[in-house]
């Protein structure tokens, strides 16, 4: 018995590929996240343990300030630049799920369909056993020495 190709394997290949993409991008799109972070918590770490010099003349507190400022500032825009890596990072991540959830539902078919061919095969096996057997039944050799088991 000739075995029917499942008809949605190209497909099932080009979504298997579509998955490896996307998951690629989520690892991509996580490593930026956690770069991203990392760069946050550094200058947050590096705002906060700053501190001005005890005597200073009113032009460089001004300066200092205007740097302190400045770099307040960096932690800030750094944090909200992490926080919406992570945000693309999960919505990267979401679509990565749902390529997988395509894809595992081809596969499901596929499996259904080598099943189903399965289940047609053995059907056509037990066919030809019965035929075989229901054959010999109606021939009349008086050599044969009927089964009376």
């Amino acid at each position: 018995m000739k075995r029917a190709a499942f008809r949605l394997q190209p497909v099932l290949e080009l979504r298997r590929t579509q998955e490896r993409a996307a998951a690629a991008d989520a690892a991509r799109a996580a490593r930026n996240a956690a770069d991203a972070d990392r760069a946050a918590a550094e200058r947050e770490h590096a705002l906060a343990t700053s501190a001005l010099p005890a005597r200073l003349s009113s032009g460089d507190f001004v300066a200092a300030m205007v740097l302190l400022r400045a770099a307040a500032t960096d932690a800030s825009d750094a944090r909200a630049l992490a926080t919406a890596s992570a945000e693309q990072a999960a919505a990267v991540r979401a679509e990565w799920t749902a390529a997988a959830q395509r894809t595992k539902a081809l596969e499901r078919l596929r499996e259904r369909h080598l099943e189903a061919q399965r289940h047609a095969e053995a059907a056509a096996e037990e066919r030809a056993a019965d035929d075989l057997v229901t054959g010999r039944a109606g021939r009349t050799d008086p050599r044969e020495v009927p089964w009376t088991g």
